[in-house]
C-alpha cells in the first residue's frame, strides 16, 4: 500500500512515501521538506529514494499549504524525480497531528467531526493544529479520493494517571475547559523506547525507560511497562524544557509581572513565550543548536549559559522520572539535538552515576544520526542514541486503519 505521510507545520511541511506491506516490511520511496510557507520564496528539498537516489532542491513562491503539497504531488509523479506513475497510486495519507486532547486515544480516520475536534482544541496547541488541518484541506482538494488518518501526539500519553495528569486548580474549571497535561511527542517517545528496548535486550512491556526527545521542541517521558506514565509537556507544548524559542517551565507570576510591566495582551504575551524564549532568548543570535554549539567552541558566555541552562533542565526531568518510577532501565536521547549534539549528551550523561551510568565519552562523540548505545557494557542503566521516525509510525498506524 503506497502512503503518503504530511507533518505540516504553519510554515513548513515535511513528507515521505512509503510502500508498505507491514510494519516490519516497508520501503521508503522518498522524502522531503516545504520550507518558508508564506514567505517570497519557499524552498522545496526532495529526495528520491529508489533508482539514481538524486537530490533535488529549488526555491519557488509557496504561498500557502495547497500549493506546497500540490508541489509535492508533481514531484512523485515526475518523470525525473518522481517515484509514482500516477498519484492514484496513493491509497492513504497519514497526517501528525499535536493536539487530540480528551478525544482521541488512538489514531483515527479523518472525517468531518474529527478535522470539527482539531479546530475546537487549535487553542490548545496553537503553532500546530492550525497548520495540521491546512494539510488535511489541502489533501482533500487535490486527492479527493484518498482516505486520511490522523496520528495524535497526545493519543500515547493517555495513559497518564490523573495525579500526573491534574494541575492545582479547582477541579470546576478542570471540568469546565478540560485544563489538564496532555503531553505531545508521544509518536516518537513510543517508536524510541520500544526501539531503544530492542537495541539494549530489554523487555519493552516490562522496562523502565525515560525518552528525551530534543530538538527545537523538547520533551521528556518516562515510559514504564510500555506506557506512558508522565511527561514534561502539559496543556500546551509550552511547558517543560527550556526549547528553541519557548521558555519551559516558568513562574506563572513573571507572565502577569510582564505584562503589567510591558503593557502587553495575551496574545502579545503567549507569542513572546513561544517565539521570543528559549535558547534564542538566552543566546541572542539563533535558536539553532548548531550555531550555539560552534560559539561554545568559540567561548561564547551566552552560548554555553544557553547549552547548560537546556542541559540542565533536561537532567532535573531525568532525576523526577526516575523517582516516579523508582528506578530506570534506559535513558534515551533522539529529535534533532538528541541524535546529533555529542555536546549536550555528554554534559547530561557524565552526570548520572547516581542510575549507576558509566558514560562513555569518547564513543558518544563519534555518534551523529544513528543507533547506538553510548554506555559502557554491564552499567546499570543503560543510555542508548536512537533515530526517530514518526513517519513509519504515521504510515504503520494508517496501513493498520486501512486494512
Amino acid at each position: 500500500m503506497i502512503i503518503l505521510v504530511l507533518n505540516c507545520g504553519s510554515s513548513s511541511i515535511k513528507y515521505k512515501v512509503l510502500d508498505m506491506k507491514t510494519e516490519k516490511d516497508f520501503a521508503v520511496l522518498a522524502k522531503g521538506v516545504v520550507e518558508r510557507i508564506g514567505q517570497d520564496m519557499g524552498i522545496v528539498t526532495h529526495k528520491k529514494l529508489i533508482g539514481d537516489k538524486e537530490k533535488y532542491k529549488v526555491e519557488l513562491p509557496v504561498p500557502h499549504h495547497t500549493v506546497g503539497i500540490a508541489g509535492i504531488l508533481n514531484l512523485l509523479t515526475d518523470k525525473k524525480w518522481g517515484v509514482l506513475e500516477s498519484l492514484t497510486q496513493i491509497q492513504a495519507v497519514g497526517h501528525r497531528v499535536a493536539q487530540g486532547g480528551k478525544y482521541y486515544k488512538d489514531s483515527v480516520m479523518i472525517d468531518e467531526e474529527v478535522k470539527r475536534n482539531i479546530r475546537k482544541l487549535a487553542g490548545l496547541a496553537p503553532l500546530h493544529n492550525p497548520a495540521h488541518l491546512l494539510g488535511i484541506e489541502a489533501v482533500d482538494k487535490l486527492l479527493p479520493h484518498v482516505k486520511q488518518v490522523a496520528v495524535f501526539d497526545t493519543a500515547f500519553h493517555q495513559t497518564m494517571p490523573d495525579h500526573a495528569y491534574m494541575y492545582a486548580i479547582p477541579v470546576e474549571l478542570y471540568e469546565k475547559y478540560d485544563i489538564r497535561r496532555y503531553g505531545f511527542h508521544g509518536t516518537s517517545h513510543k517508536f524510541v523506547a520500544r526501539k531503544g528496548c530492542e537495541l539494549a535486550g530489554l523487555d519493552f512491556n516490562k522496562a523502565k525507560v525515560i525518552t528525551c526527545h530534543l530538538g527545537n521542541g523538547s520533551s521528556i517521558t518516562a515510559v514504564k511497562e510500555g506506557k506512558s506514565i508522565d511527561t514534561s509537556m502539559g496543556f500546551t507544548p509550552l511547558e517543560g524544557l527550556v526549547m528553541g524559542t519557548r521558555t519551559g517551565d516558568i513562574d506563572p507570576s513573571i507572565v502577569t509581572f510582564l505584562q503589567e510591566k510591558e503593557g502587553w495582551t495575551a496574545e502579545q504575551t503567549n507569542d513572546f513565550l513561544n517565539k521570543k524564549c528559549g535558547l534564542l532568548g538566552l543566546y541572542g543570535p539563533s535558536s539553532d543548536c548548531r550555531d550555539i554549539e560552534n560559539a561554545v567552541l568559540e567561548g561564547d558566555k551566552r552560548a554555553i549559559l544557553a547549552q547548560h541552562v537546556f542541559a540542565y533542565r533536561v537532567l532535573k526531568y531525568i532525576g523526577a522520572y526516575t523517582a516516579a518510577m523508582n528506578g530506570a532501565d534506559l535513558i534515551v536521547f533522539t529529535g534533532g539535538i538528541g541524535e546529533n549534539d555529542h555536546m549536550v549528551r555528554e554534559i547530561i550523561g557524565t552526570r548520572l552515576g547516581f542510575l549507576g551510568v558509566t558514560f562513555d565519552a569518547e564513543k558518544n562523540k563519534k555518534v551523529r544520526g544513528e543507533d547506538a548505545l553510548v554506555s559502557t557494557n554491564g552499567t546499570h542503566t543503560q543510555v542508548a542514541v536512537i533515530s526517530t521516525d514518526e513517519e513509519l509510525v504515521i504510515a504503520t498506524d494508517t496501513l493498520n486503519l486501512m486494512q
